[in-house]
């Protein structure tokens, strides 16, 4: 039997992970690792981020773009980025980058292309898409961690597991950069 899977990562969900676990996810281990455990035949990844302007950092911008070209590059994965938006509030600049409806609008126009969907996610705006996939007889599995997962998202799929228990996925240990706050950073 077929079993084609998408797998959609919400870059700044992961972060929070990654963070929690001092490691960075090895991606092409995590891949395997799902192809292995859901037996899929194919699989695609989209990675879903949002980077800084340039000229807000004080530091270099440039490893970020060049991990985004290995994960297209080098992995086959198709990135979906945008630039942070910087909005004023009062006298503080905040930075949104939010990629759910990119997520959402890819998941259901290729969803005559998958049989299971896994999600890197936390986020509980995504039960909706969770359970109208469900209705239309896909698999819907959610990743995250157990600091960051929405009751409603971790019990409305067919499965959830909790990433950090999953030694197989972890690469090189996290070094933080002063002052880094979220991914994309």
């Amino acid at each position: 039997m077929n079993n084609v899977i998408y797998i959609f990562i919400d870059a700044s969900n992961l972060w929070q992970a990654q963070k929690a676990k001092g490691k960075f996810l090895d991606y092409g281990k995590t891949t395997k690792y799902i192809q292995e455990r859901f037996k899929g035949t194919k699989i695609r990844v989209f990675y879903y981020t949002a980077y800084p302007a340039e000229g807000t950092r004080n530091y270099s911008l440039d490893s970020k773009h060049k991990f985004f070209t290995f994960l297209k590059k080098g992995l086959g994965f198709e990135v979906v980025k945008k630039e942070l938006k910087r909005i004023t509030v009062g006298e503080v600049i905040e930075e949104k980058g939010n990629m759910d409806v990119e997520m959402t609008i890819d998941t259901l126009h290729n969803l005559d292309k998958y049989h299971t969907a896994v999600f890197f996610t936390g986020d509980s705006d995504f039960l909706a898409l969770v359970v109208y996939l469900k209705n239309h007889n896909k698999k819907v599995y959610i990743f995250s961690s157990r600091n960051n997962i929405s009751q409603e998202l971790r019990t409305g799929a067919d499965g959830y597991t909790d990433i950090l228990s999953i030694n197989e996925m972890w690469g090189r240990d996290l070094k933080h950069k002063a002052g880094l706050q979220k991914e994309g950073t």
